[in-house]
């Protein structure tokens, strides 16, 4: 068992993305005014959350600078151009789980989708190649899959379960290496990441 993730890389890298793509659209002197800003940041994620279905979109602002209206396309394709690297990032942590749990892509039965940006159909894509084809589950919401698995564990813990389940075992494991500062402020591991928790060191 084991997770992995990268606390630095989320939906909102990707509306950045899209911001910095038009603000270079519509010139430097739009990137000083905030309020344009946060108008833009709020069409960078419609227009990220619609090219999951789409494949263009249309980013319409009214009176974004000095009674200026902004509209400009965006199609899948150019999302995806603006972020390869950032899709390419999202694997780093699927590859490092596969070897920090000893796991072979042939020994995965399931591919569980979690976070609002594991709808982007790049991710899918780049997920089912990684696993040779195979597609990930699309039948749990990925908004909703922790606290899908919160309600299971806690169905578990609390003996309500029933028959749905009285075969499943739920671990928890420390999504990173726990440690202490020591002498010459080298940190000292004291609970290695994927450890199952609650654990206790000494």
């Amino acid at each position: 068992m084991a997770t992995n993730g990268d606390t630095h890389l989320g939906g909102e890298d990707f509306d950045q993305r899209i911001m910095e793509y038009f603000i270079k659209l519509i010139k430097k002197k739009y990137s000083k005014d905030n309020r344009a800003l946060g108008k833009l940041r709020r069409e960078a994620k419609r227009a990220k959350r619609a090219l999951s279905n789409q494949h263009q979109v249309r980013v319409e602002i009214e009176s974004l600078f000095d009674g200026t209206d902004f509209s400009e396309p965006l199609t899948r394709a150019r999302f995806e151009e603006l972020n390869n690297d950032l899709f390419r990032k999202t694997m780093g942590p699927v590859k490092k789980a596969m070897e920090d749990a000893g796991l072979e892509k042939s020994q995965i039965h399931e591919i569980v989708l979690v976070g609002g940006s594991t709808r982007i159909p790049k991710v899918q894509q780049l997920l089912k190649d990684y696993f040779n084809g195979k597609e990930p589950n699309k039948g749990v919401n990925p908004n909703e899959a922790v606290a899908f698995g919160a309600a299971v564990q806690g169905s578990i813990l609390s003996g309500e379960g029933g028959d749905e389940t009285k075969d499943i075992l739920l671990l928890d494991v420390a999504p990173l290496t726990l440690g202490i500062e020591t002498v010459g402020g080298v940190m000292t591991k004291l609970i290695p990441r994927n450890t199952v928790i609650p654990t206790k060191k000494s």
